[in-house]
């Protein structure tokens, strides 16, 4: 699971099998879990994480969105 991106406790990833799906993100900080559409940003799936938290972990991928679709097309190329 290639981390991306760790800020404020989270921890921001990719799964090393996903290459075929759609642009997302994984996060997790201690037992939550949450994942990301990317292209827009919007949430998947959350386990956990309070209404105040999602918006904290949206604004972080929102802010960063360059580098993480950088790593995930990186990611990509690896896959083949």
């Amino acid at each position: 699971m290639p981390t991306v991106l760790q800020v404020k406790g989270f921890r921001f990833f990719f799964f090393q099998s996903e290459a075929v799906s759609a642009p997302h993100i994984h996060i997790e900080s201690g037992d939550k879990y949450a994942g990301f559409r990317l292209r827009p940003v919007e949430l998947e799936k959350s386990i956990g994480y309070d209404a105040k938290e999602i918006s904290e972990v949206k604004e972080i991928i929102a802010g960063n969105l360059g580098l993480i679709m950088g790593k995930w097309n990186e990611h990509l190329s690896q896959q083949d």
